[in-house]
This record gives structure tokens, sequence and C-alpha cells, in this order.
């Protein structure tokens, strides 16, 4: 093993390095927050591939190809399903708003007090998606190392805030460039052809198997339908998401880049639930499902090709983590603590002082994210929390802000309470896991959309034009005001 803590080491050093030079870049508050909106379309494709195909894609990708064969493929295809509708049908529109969250997006579009409460439901979804993926560090360092629950998290939590704390989006875009390039070699090149060979091919797989492991939709219609509600719909509106959208120089970038790594998802997806499967032949009788990634990573790989796929596990989860971590300390900072202050930016201060304020907010983050791990067990019911919340309380006014201009601020704002409110209420009354919150709490949340703001008056003309011009690429018109300016 010593050759495999070796390749681990490399790796973590690595990922402190890249936060430190990614520290002499990030000097103002674009640069720290959407690396100067800069990114090319190769490392957009990579940082964006990287954020969505996280531990739970990963280890959790394995565990259902375990559990239900080819179909298992589906919860990570649907992540890719929603890449790619979000980089095909609304990322050029996104990256031309030129802001830093998704609350600042609602508040052009109908004409600002959306903020507040959109960023509270936008914030609990980025904290949980944050702990979920550090969650997942206890299950590596326990492969590598036998290490304490407790201790792994905050061993693994440490590093990916102290990275991000230094750098920003910088390093977060550095570091992920590389987990993309470990997480290609590690899972897609090494550990599924070998996975395969070990299981005896695919006729062996076939042979050994019930047919339905390898039936397209063996997983079941209900699973693959609320997947596609919670993932593919979560994709196209979560501050993660749109974050790195923002890094883009560009409306081709942010387009095609974004399609290079939906497909690359794709891929991705497929080879989880063909290692998952071949895990399955070997190992019929695991205890758990989640624990075929590291049993076959443990028993079946040579020593080094071992630590570089375990590297792999880790970089899936630190870009995830990473990701969740700067998105939820812009909102933290940017939507909610700037505006219950209600402060306007004095106009001596600085873009360093800007930067430094975002590096606490990464680092208070931090630490409450690694607490919240900590406390925590069950993976699957937080990101499931994260989920439901942002699908139920988010997606219908922001979608219906760039799809129908009849919508209104109190349509938004009535739409986000009542489905929060129906989400949190129907998870307490069916159980977390249930399907009926984020069935429910959309049907609920589209209603009170549509009801609101076909009782109120209309969005005034100077908004929808400010918003138009911005959807353009032009800058708003000066009657027109913005919580957080544009960049120039």
């Amino acid at each position: 093993m010593a050759v495999d803590y070796a390749v681990i080491a490399v790796y973590l050093a690595g990922m402190l390095a890249m936060g430190w030079w990614g520290m002499r870049r990030a000097r103002s508050k674009s640069e720290f927050l959407v690396a100067g909106r800069r990114l090319g379309p190769a490392m957009y494709s990579g940082t964006m591939a990287a954020i969505v195909l996280g531990g739970a894609s990963t280890i959790g990708g394995v565990g259902l190809g375990y559990q239900y064969g080819l179909s298992g493929a589906w919860m990570v295809f649907t992540i890719g399903l929603g890449l790619l509708a979000l980089s095909v049908f609304f990322s050029a529109r996104i990256a031309r708003l030129k802001v830093y969250t998704v609350s600042e997006m609602l508040d052009l579009r109908y004409g600002g007090r959306a903020g507040v409460i959109s960023g509270l439901v936008m914030w609990a979804y980025t904290l949980m998606l944050a702990v979920t993926s550090t969650i997942a560090y206890a299950t590596i360092f326990d492969v590598l190392f036998d290490m304490n629950r407790t201790v792994a998290i905050v061993l693994g939590g440490s590093i990916v805030v102290a990275y991000s704390t230094l750098g920003g989006m910088w390093s977060i875009t550095l570091t992920d460039m590389v987990q993309f390039v470990v997480k290609t070699i590690g899972v897609l090149l090494l550990l599924l052809p070998i996975a395969v060979v070990r299981a005896g091919g695919f006729a062996e797989m076939k042979a050994e198997l019930p047919t339905e492991y390898f039936d397209p939709l063996g997983i079941g219609g209900e699973t693959i339908f609320t997947y596609v509600l919670i993932y593919t719909f979560g994709m196209l509106i979560g501050q993660d998401i749109w974050q790195r959208v923002f890094t883009a120089r560009g409306d081709r970038t942010a387009k095609w880049g974004g399609t290079v790594a939906g497909t690359y998802c794709l891929v991705y997806a497929l080879a989880g639930a063909v290692i998952g499967t071949a895990a399955k032949v070997l190992y019929p009788n695991l205890a758990s499902a989640d624990d075929a990634f590291a049993t076959i990573v443990k028993d079946e790989l040579p020593v080094g090709v071992r630590g570089l796929v375990l590297a792999a596990a880790l970089a899936a989860v630190m870009s995830t983590s990473s990701g969740a971590l700067i998105a939820c300390a812009t909102v933290a900072n940017n939507d909610i603590w700037s505006r219950l202050r209600g402060m306007v930016r004095p106009a001596g201060e600085t873009e360093h002082d800007e930067v430094k304020g975002n590096r606490v907010f990464i680092l208070l983050m931090g630490v409450a994210v690694i607490v919240t791990a900590i406390a925590l067990n069950n993976v699957v019911e937080a990101l499931t929390v994260a989920y439901n919340l942002l699908v139920g309380g988010l997606l219908v006014p922001i979608l219906g802000g760039l799809l129908w201009k009849r919508g209104t601020v109190q349509g938004a704002l009535a739409s986000v309470a009542v489905g929060g409110v129906a989400v949190i209420v129907l998870m307490a009354t069916h159980g977390i896991l249930a399907n009926e919150p984020v069935y429910y709490g959309l049907l609920a949340s589209l209603a009170a959309y549509l009801a609101v703001s076909l009782a109120t008056p209309p969005t005034a003309p100077a908004v929808l034009a400010a918003w138009r011009a911005r959807l353009a690429g032009q800058e708003a018109p000066d009657t027109v005001s913005t919580p957080v300016p544009a960049p120039q």
C-alpha cells in the first residue's frame, strides 16, 4: 500500500499547491467568484464535468450498477441530460447576464425583492450538497487508511476549504482540471476495463446475472421519472452549476463546452453501471451496494493503479465539494448577508476588500459544512433534501422568468414560499426519500406562480426592458438598479 499512499499524498499536496497558485490570480471579485469570466472551451468543459460528477456519481453510480445492473446508470445519466439541456437552451443567455448568483438573476427579471427568500432556499441546497460530498471522504479514507470517520471528514474537508479559500474559483478551476484528468484515467481507462476483465467479460456477466440486470429500464419507470425531476431539472437551476456557466468567456464556450461536458457525463454514467455490474459478479453478497466501488478497487487492482483509482474517487468528491462550497459562500454573502444588512458598497471600498469578505464566508461555510457532515450519517437523505428544496422551491420561478414574460415578482415569491413549504411538510409526513414531496411540491409551486402572477399587475416595462438588454449582453439601463453591479 506504500505506493498507493504516495499517489494519494502527491495528489493532495497538488491540490493545496493549486490553491496557492490560484490565490495569485484572484485579485478582484470577478476573478475570485467566477474566474474573471475568462474560461475557454477546454477548461470550461473539464471544470463543468468535474463539478457535476461527484462522489454520488462515482461511488453511488457504481452502487446502483451493483444493485440494478445497467439501468443503474439512470441517476448519472439524468445529470448528463440536465447539463445538456442547460448548455443547449439556456447557458448562453445565463452567461450574458453577467451576475454572480441565481438570486441576482431573479432580481433582474422581476425587479428586485425576490433575492433574500430565493437566496435562503439556494443556500440550504448548496450547504446540503457540500455536506453530502464531505461525508463521502469518510468512505474513501477508511479504505485508504482505516481512518476514524470524524478524522476523515475533517482532513478531507479542511483541504477543500483551504484551497477554495485561498484562490476562490481560480483555485477550484485548476484543481477541477486535475480532478477531471484523474477521474478519466482512473475510472474510465483503468477501473472499467479491469473490472470487466476480472468478471470474465460481458458474456460471463450475462451468464452469471439475472436478465433484468441488462434491461435498460430495470430500475423502474417511476424511479427514472423521479431522477429526471430531481437531477435533470436540478442541473438547470443550481447555483453551483450556474456559477460555472458564469465563468465562460463567451456564448459559444458556454454552449458547446457544456455540451461536451454533458456528453462526458453520459459516458461516465454507463461506465459506473458496468463497473457495478461486474462487481456483482465478483462479490454477489456485499452487505451494502455502496461498498461495491471500494471493494473492487481494494481487491482487484494492482498496487499503484489502486492508488490512482482511489485518487479518482477522491477527485470526484473534492470537485463537487469545492464547487458547492464556493456556491454556498457566494449565496450567503451576496444574497443573504449583504441584503439583510441593507448595505451598499461604500465608494472607497476596493475589490480587494470584496475578495477578503468572500474568503471569510468560504471559511465560515466550510466550517459549517464540516460540522454538519460529522453530525449526519445518511448521504442519500441529505442529497434528497437538497434537491427537493431546490426543485420544489426554485425551478418554477427561475424557468418561468426565462420563458414567460407575464410572470411577476409576487408570483415568484409565492411560488418559492408555497413550493418550499409544501416540500418540507411532505418530507415530514411522507418521509425524506418519498417521491411525493418533489411531485406535489413542484405542482404547488407552479399553481402559485401562475395564479398569483395572473392576479397581479404585469412586471413594469422598464424592468423587462432592462432584463431583455442584459439577456442580449448589453448594459442595463440606469433607471433600473440591481443589488450587485455587474463587473465591467
